[in-house]
This record gives C-alpha cells, sequence and structure tokens, in this order.
C-alpha cells in the first residue's frame, strides 16, 4: 500500500508545478525509483511481517500540465497472512497537481491497489480517490475507498486522513512528521469497526547523500494488537518501531 516511499520524493511533492513549468523541466519528463526498507509499513501496519521489502516504480508527468501517472511494487506478506495468495502489491495512480496561490498547492488522484491473483473474499484489490492540500513544506490529505477496503466486509467509503510536514533542517537533512488516522467503515464479519479504526504517527529524519536517499523513521499506532496480530507467529503488526529506508530515484 503505497506511501510514496521515497520521503525526499514526497518533500519533491510540494513543490510540483509551483514554478511554471521551470525551463529546466521538459514538458514530458519519466523518473524510476527503486528501495529497500527494513519493515513495509502502510499507515503504520506492517505488510511484511515485520520484515525487510524490496520495491520499485515508474513516474510519468507532464510538467506544463501538471498531470501524471505510475506504477509501483513492493514485496509483502500479508495476503499470505490471511489466507490468500501472492507476495506482491501493484499499484497504479495518476492524477494532478498544481499551485492554487503562492506556496499553497494541490494535488488530486485516483490509486488503485492490485494484488494479483490473491484470493480473499472479500478480493483485496482497492481503490481510493484522494485530495491533497499543501502549503509550503505541510500538508493534509485525505483518501476515500470507492471499494471495500484491503479485504475487509462491507467497508467501501472508509477513510483515511494524513497531516504531515516535511521541513528542512539544515544541511540537507529534512525532518519527517506525520499522524494519521484509518477509519473502516462497516461491519467487519461481526468485529465492530471501532477495532479496526486506528491512528498511526511518525516522526523522522532523511537525507539525499547523492548515491542514495537515507531515511531512518519511528513509526507507531494504537491500532488493537488483537485485531493486527500476525496469524502466523501472533506479533502485532502496529507495533512501534525504528524504519530503515534506503532508495534512490533515477
Amino acid at each position: 500500500m503505497k506511501q510514496l516511499t521515497l520521503v525526499v520524493a514526497i518533500a519533491a511533492a510540494f513543490t510540483a508545478g509551483i514554478a511554471h513549468a521551470e525551463d529546466s523541466k521538459p514538458d514530458n519528463e519519466i523518473s524510476f525509483n527503486a528501495a529497500v526498507v527494513s519493515d513495509y509499513r502502510y499507515r503504520g501496519i506492517s505488510q511484511t511481517r515485520l520484515q525487510p521489502a524490496l520495491q520499485g516504480g515508474a513516474d510519468y508527468v507532464h510538467n506544463p500540465s501538471g498531470f501524471y501517472a505510475g506504477t509501483w511494487l513492493s514485496t509483502i506478506k500479508w495476503v499470505k497472512d490471511g489466507g490468500g495468495n501472492g507476495d506482491v502489491e501493484l499499484d497504479i495512480y495518476g492524477g494532478k497537481r498544481g499551485e492554487l496561490a503562492k506556496d499553497v498547492t494541490y494535488d488530486l488522484g485516483v490509486l488503485t491497489y492490485v494484488y494479483p491473483s490473491n484470493g480473499l473474499n472479500p478480493n483485496a484489490n482497492t481503490t481510493e480517490v484522494y485530495g491533497q492540500l499543501g502549503y509550503g513544506p505541510a500538508y493534509i490529505k485525505y483518501s476515500h475507498s470507492v471499494t471495500n477496503l484491503f479485504g475487509f466486509v462491507d467497508s467501501k467509503n472508509s477513510g483515511y486522513l494524513d497531516i504531515g510536514a516535511n521541513l528542512d533542517i539544515s544541511n540537507g537533512y529534512i525532518l519527517n512528521l506525520h499522524a494519521g488516522h484509518q477509519k473502516v467503515a462497516g461491519d467487519n464479519a461481526g468485529v465492530s469497526n471501532d477495532r479496526l479504526s486506528y491512528t498511526d504517527w511518525k516522526i523522522g529524519v532523511s537525507k539525499d547523500f547523492g548515491l542514495f536517499t537515507g531515511a531512518l523513521a519511528y513509526i507507531g499506532t494504537d491500532a488493537d494488537k488483537s485485531a493486527y496480530a500476525s496469524p502466523v507467529n501472533g506479533k502485532f503488526m502496529g507495533k512501534d518501531a525504528l524504519i530503515l529506508t534506503l532508495s534512490k530515484t533515477f
């Protein structure tokens, strides 16, 4: 479940489109990214049973208009934990970003999470629409599911509110702050949605070292331990942890 893992790319998203198609940028721009993470956390919940993941993707941007599209993949373990098949997540997304006023940016789009041959019922594949407003390094974003949410029963119209900021400290170091709340709609197979809904947070630091971008973050949740425990090893998938990410955009 894509976080747009490359932390520096998140900061760049706030300023994309602020200049009117800067002269240094081509009209059509394609970039690629790759990363290794010590634990793939999505909205604070481990997707890899608290183990490392390999990730990568590609993005296209039409700089004059701000329209963009992309795809992203990660290794996962949670689908098999849920009794299904598959160990890959594929995200496909597109939208438009730009500037509303000086230092005020927007980003509107749709994102589909695909879990090939997942075999879960309901199907794990999920589509969300999202909207984001940014002011300088800060942002607020809301994502709304137009399908069931990652295989939860009757969970269409679930929502996730995300607020945060990526602040330049000094010498290229970026302080990454985030808090979010996942609201899971519906009565999920008799499990109260109060148990499935939760808040997550992150505080971290990142820096582009040229050869790669490094990010270290402390991530945690107040998720229900019984609702988000792995059926394989019984460990809580939303436990507080330090997460290391090494990534590269090219």
